[in-house]
């Protein structure tokens, strides 16, 4: 007799795989296709360039379009070097609550998402729900665009209704800031700090980018914000550098100097646009240290990009969550997630799920029973309502 897993022993399966962003996800991938096989589910893998990992995608219910697509990612934050009362990667109940590397953000919403995908092939429904689950979110959603490109390409009816599960609080989530993200490095010219003229310093150097990024968030958060823009906190575009190295002494000038640089950008503002401003400065910081030595030079590599997730007016996923939640209200968020990658793709999407954002990458991740049980109910009214 095959097993049908409840939502909870689903989550304490796939909590033990410790699918974190550096290591490969495959094993879990596995054990989905597996599971979802003994219940009669096909389901299509899609490899990641190096094929160390993997997302992987299902669909159930009748041949059609306008389904519904449950979006989730496999991959978790580290725990190194943070304090946790249990194991992180067993699922340990205390005081009300699930804790375990990923019970938030979002394996939570992964098990019921697995449950419902079962739970809607074996009751039947006259109206798709599709799986869709990803890798390396974490590091940038880097695993969802080609993984809904391979959807759109192969044959599998196109959805028409995103619900992406990240922790929300089973709040309707109806947009999100877009970002895009760089690892530079300036390239300097070295020689006695005594003789700042005969090189570059590539700190020194550096600083004028960052510094721009300070000018910029001074712009942008004195500008009155745009419509879409004025329901986030902070309502405007926020350039970041987290952290940053470089140097060999104090009296030798910089050599090299690498850090991070990304944007937040809110919805009525182009990633484009503001790619485009950061690649001019950089053109002209790198035009001035070249006019000193032809050797120096800055190097800007991309590491993410994501659109935002804009609001839409009558959208059916919002409509759908809507109707399933009972919430009314209105509520974006700063951070990122896929949902915008679809609906670039031509998906209405809303993020929806159990879980408070709170407590994503912290040690002693939880979620409380009642935001998982909430999270059941949802999924359990999802497939009642494409019963049709």
């Amino acid at each position: 007799m095959v097993d049908i897993l409840s939502p909870r022993a689903l989550l304490e399966r796939i909590i033990a795989f410790p699918t974190v962003s550096s290591v490969s996800n495959l094993d879990l991938v596995s054990w989905v296709e597996g599971y979802l096989a003994s219940h009669g589910i096909e389901s299509v893998r899609v490899p990641s360039p190096c094929g160390t990992k993997a997302a992987v995608y299902a669909h159930v219910g009748p041949q059609v379009d306008g389904g519904v697509v449950l979006s989730g990612h496999t991959d978790v934050v580290p725990v190194d070097g943070q304090e946790w009362s249990s194991d992180p990667f067993t699922v340990t109940e205390r005081d009300g609550k699930l804790y375990g590397r990923g019970t938030c953000d979002m394996k939570g919403f992964d098990a019921l998402a697995i449950w419902a995908l079962v739970e809607a092939h074996r009751s039947g429904v006259s109206r798709p729900i599709q799986l869709a689950l990803s890798y390396d979110e974490e590091v940038g959603c880097l695993g969802a665009p080609p993984m809904i490109d391979h959807m759109l390409a192969h044959g599998m009816p196109k959805a028409d209704t995103v619900l992406v599960g990240e922790p929300s609080m089973m709040k309707v989530v109806t947009g999100h800031k877009g970002g895009t993200g760089f690892h530079v490095h300036f390239k300097g010219f070295e020689v006695h700090s005594s003789l700042p003229h005969q090189g570059v310093s590539a700190i020194m150097e550096a600083a004028k980018l960052i510094d721009w990024g300070n000018q910029m968030n001074v712009a942008n958060r004195a500008a009155t914000p745009g419509p879409l823009a004025e329901a986030f906190d902070p309502p405007y575009t926020t350039l970041h550098c987290g952290t940053i190295s470089g140097g060999t002494a104090n009296n030798i000038m910089a050599g090299d100097c690498r850090f991070g640089f990304d944007f937040r950008v809110v919805p009525g503002d182009s990633v484009a646009e503001w790619e485009a401003r950061f690649h001019a400065k950089v053109a002209e910081i790198e035009a001035g240290m070249k006019s000193v030595r032809s050797e120096a030079g800055i190097t800007a590599t991309p590491f993410f990009g994501l659109p935002p997730l804009t609001p839409e007016e009558d959208g059916s996923a919002e409509q759908l969550a809507r109707r399933l939640t009972g919430d009314n209200g209105s509520h974006v968020v700063s951070y990122g997630t896929e949902a915008g990658q679809f609906q670039e793709r031509g998906y209405s999407a809303v993020v929806c799920g159990p879980g408070d954002i709170a407590q994503a990458h912290q040690p002693d991740e939880f979620i409380s029973v009642a935001q998982f049980q909430a999270g059941e109910a949802f999924m359990r009214k999802l497939v009642t309502d494409c019963r049709g």
